[in-house]
């Protein structure tokens, strides 16, 4: 029959929650399996490990007290998740085992490692941009060597058994805590965990088993990028350790800023100038857009802030897998440029014009678009015709 839970733990019935844990702490620290030379120290380890967990819980304390062990059965010790683990000394003691091992089981050995990723910055066009181009690209990355076939070892030789970890790729070292004796593991410093060392190392890539080169590719720019896409190719990274996967090839794009165009979203953005006369009376002009000139009627009456929609102008809609759903617009504001410097006749020609449209002023109504509302939309908004 189980023992009862405070014999166990030495502590009389009515203890504190201090006292048990005090009393867990020096058992733990002279039967844990680790460090105690006592025979049947794994099982009295265990056997505390239960106490603990159940009177050191406010609950399951509760219903030992009332039923005994049928009250708790279940609920902890050898049927339950503290024999599996001992984590009422996990509980207790979690951050002071992270701190000496660095991670829980981090010091057993690694596998092959895969290969570190790779960037390379392309510089593009507003057009290439728009209209997607192929770009050969330059960069350094770590490739198989050609010598050791990346094994690290001179053609002719083997690798052997590394002497400091016999092979395991970890070693063990004691360390003196307030426990008394802790086994810390980590990987082994002479071969990284992979516990086999190279006695002749390969001379081209110093047992390394990887090279630095130089690396070309073609990437193709789809249409529609915008400055800092990443454009992932697989593969194309450094290599990995012997039989691991290659890392990865991300090419960022930088976009080159336009003389005149803007972009906004999927559209263009063109400022042009008119004059006075043009605005007045009308015109047909001729506005620059990536596809090459566009014809714009200008109506009599345009004013400063009018906006003008070249349809399907613009850039790509690209969508989630690369491929695109048309193209936005290319968006003209009209700015109306007043003359500063007059010449005598023109002077003279706007004198005769101001008579005819007089000197009132007209207040505009709040439900008129005026040169503010059209700014705002070009700002934050969707432009209004």
């Amino acid at each position: 029959m189980a023992r009862d839970y405070y014999e166990v733990l030495g502590v009389p019935k009515g203890s504190s929650k201090d006292d048990i844990k005090k009393a867990f702490r020096k058992l733990a620290r002279e039967y844990h399996p680790d460090v105690s030379e006592h025979a049947d120290a794994e099982a009295k380890f265990k056997e505390i490990n239960e106490a603990y967990e159940v009177l050191y819980d406010d609950d399951k304390r509760a219903r030992y007290d009332r039923f005994g062990h049928a009250g708790v059965n279940g609920q902890g010790g050898f049927g339950g998740a503290g024999a599996a683990g001992y984590s009422g000394f996990e509980e207790i003691f979690e951050d002071f085992f992270t701190n000496l091992t660095g991670a829980r089981g981090g010091g057993r050995r690694r596998g092959p490692r895969p290969g570190a990723d790779r960037r390379v910055d392309v510089r593009v066009s507003f057009e290439e941009a728009v209209f997607g181009v192929e770009r050969e690209v330059s960069f350094e990355r770590m490739e198989v060597c050609e010598v050791c076939s990346g094994s690290g070892a001179e053609p002719g030789t083997t690798p052997t058994r590394c002497p400091d970890c016999k092979g395991s790729g970890e070693i063990r070292q004691v360390q003196q805590t307030f426990l008394g004796a802790m086994v810390r593991t980590m990987t082994c410093p002479r071969c990284n965990g992979k516990g086999e060392i190279n006695p002749s190392p390969c001379k081209r890539c110093s047992g390394q088993g990887q090279v630095r080169k130089q690396a070309v590719l073609s990437v193709a720019i789809p249409p529609g990028v915008r400055e800092g896409l990443q454009i992932q190719i697989r593969g194309e990274g450094d290599a990995g350790e012997q039989t691991a996967p290659p890392g990865n090839l991300y090419v960022i794009i930088d976009v080159k800023e336009h003389d005149f165009f803007k972009r906004k979203d999927n559209d263009i953005i063109l400022d042009v100038t008119l004059n006075v006369a043009q605005a007045a009376l009308g015109d047909k002009i001729n506005v620059p857009s990536v596809d090459g000139d566009q014809e714009l009627v200008i109506p009599a009456g345009t004013q400063t802030g009018k906006v003008f929609r070249l349809r399907g102008k613009g850039f790509p809609r690209l969508r989630s897998d690369g491929s695109n759903a048309g193209r936005g617009d290319q968006l003209v504001y009209v700015q109306v440029e007043v003359p500063t410097n007059l010449t005598a006749y023109q002077r003279e020609l706007f004198e005769k014009l101001a008579e005819t449209l007089g000197q009132s002023v007209q207040p505009q109504q709040n439900g008129n678009r005026g040169f503010f509302n059209r700014m705002m939309d070009f700002l934050g908004g969707e432009p209004q015709q």
